[in-house]
């Protein structure tokens, strides 16, 4: 593919992560500890006792954080003797949550967290107001998939009302991986805001639900259908002529990951200070949340990393369901270091996904079992419950 393109670029591959980290100016770490076998489960699982199961958001999500955050800060301790002036720019899964455990636990300031989600939103808006994307200026606030924005033109007019009414005759431009149901209109219209697409898991949580769930009992769920999409890319990948992108990606979701990689290395770089949304600490931005936890906001992004624009408080509404988000996210990440039984405990019943109770404590304690290769953190509390004889209810992944 570089070879078709007109630039000089050379590739050098390696498996070797100590020899890959040497030296570099920019690492940009995409990876899903136990491949997408460890998707299927963070989805079945929850399914099958009629919770939500979803890469990000709920029981899986939590799950998937309690796998990546010991890796990403494997990765980061070799930075800091390989290449220590080095950006770590991130677009691992959930970015928000990665991003954070490297700032927090990690000590690394100079990281970036991307998502491909607002780039989608900023480009599929501009198309439905009918105005060029550099005719907008949009200020983002939240986490990472939670996060709301508004959009003005360059006279500092608020679109925003405007936008909410077209949304409801144009197409959406939800990610391919987000079943498309609409939000209530009266909402928006009275936050007066854009919500992200994966707020539907919360605002629509019924319907959401009932669409997994049929997924989960017919064709399967997103990460089996994805598994087959994979399949075919990687069999055309094989061929070192291959020079053009496959339809099939479209599928995949996660479009435009890498025009927002490679604008944010280019910005630091060249020191562009160009508008990009990231995950960066929050120093003040949304002043509903600390000072140094990690938010997704509209930056300006340059030799000095990302420079926040202000987004000012929330309303009440909004202010509870982030400030509720982040405190889960934190005890996630906690629960995901420590490998301790309460903290992820205390991450599950803060999760307004996973409804407190006995059931929410089996799909944890299955969720554990399931990817006891992976949480070596965990291994005494696995032990444990082995030893009560917990097994596992999804027929698909006890096969696995």
């Amino acid at each position: 593919m570089w070879d078709a393109s007109p630039y000089d670029v050379q590739i050098h591959t390696t498996l070797n992560r100590e020899e890959a980290l040497k030296d570099a100016d920019f690492v940009t770490t995409q990876f899903r500890v136990g491949q997408l076998d460890a998707r299927v489960k963070d989805e079945r699982i929850p399914f099958s006792y009629s919770l939500l199961g979803q890469e990000t958001n709920g029981a899986g999500g939590m799950f998937k954080t309690f796998r990546t955050i010991p890796v990403i800060l494997e990765i980061v301790a070799d930075m800091k003797r390989l290449c220590p002036d080095a950006w770590l720019i991130n677009f691992t899964n959930p970015s928000g949550m990665v991003t954070e455990a490297v700032l927090r636990y990690g000590q690394w300031e100079k990281v970036i967290g991307l998502c491909n989600v607002p780039v989608v939103a900023k480009m599929e808006e501009a198309e439905t107001l009918g105005v060029p994307q550099t005719d907008l200026i949009y200020k983002f606030a939240g986490v990472n998939h939670f996060h709301w924005h508004k959009v003005a033109d360059k006279k500092g007019h608020d679109l925003t009302p405007q936008l909410i009414d077209k949304l409801y005759e144009e197409n959406s431009g939800l990610p391919k991986n987000i079943f498309d149901v609409p939000f209530y209109r009266e909402q928006l219209q009275q936050m007066n805001m854009i919500p992200c697409g994966y707020h539907r898991y919360y605002y629509r949580a019924e319907e959401m639900l009932k669409h997994g769930l049929t997924e989960y009992a017919t064709e399967g769920t997103h990460a089996q259908q994805v598994k087959v999409i994979e399949h075919e890319l990687f069999e055309l990948y094989k061929d070192p002529d291959l020079d053009y992108k496959p339809k099939q990606l479209e599928q995949r979701g996660g479009a435009y990951y890498s025009d927002a990689a490679c604008e944010t290395i280019a910005s630091i770089y060249a020191n562009k200070n160009t508008e990009i949304v990231v995950s960066t600490r929050n120093n003040g931005a949304v002043p509903d949340l600390p000072a140094d936890c990690a938010v997704e906001v509209t930056a300006y992004v340059g030799g000095a990393g990302a420079r926040n624009v202000a987004f000012g408080p929330l309303s009440t509404a909004e202010r509870g369901w982030l400030q509720m988000m982040k405190s889960m996210e934190l005890l996630t990440i906690e629960a995901a270091i420590t490998g301790d039984y309460g903290t992820a405990l205390q991450a599950f019943i803060s999760n307004p996904l996973v409804p407190s109770g006995e059931t929410a404590t089996r799909v944890m304690h299955e969720l554990l079992i399931a990817h006891k290769a992976y949480l070596p953190q965990f291994a005494d509390t696995i032990a444990r419950l082995e030893k009560e004889g917990i097994t596992i209810k999804d027929e698909v992944v006890r096969k696995m």
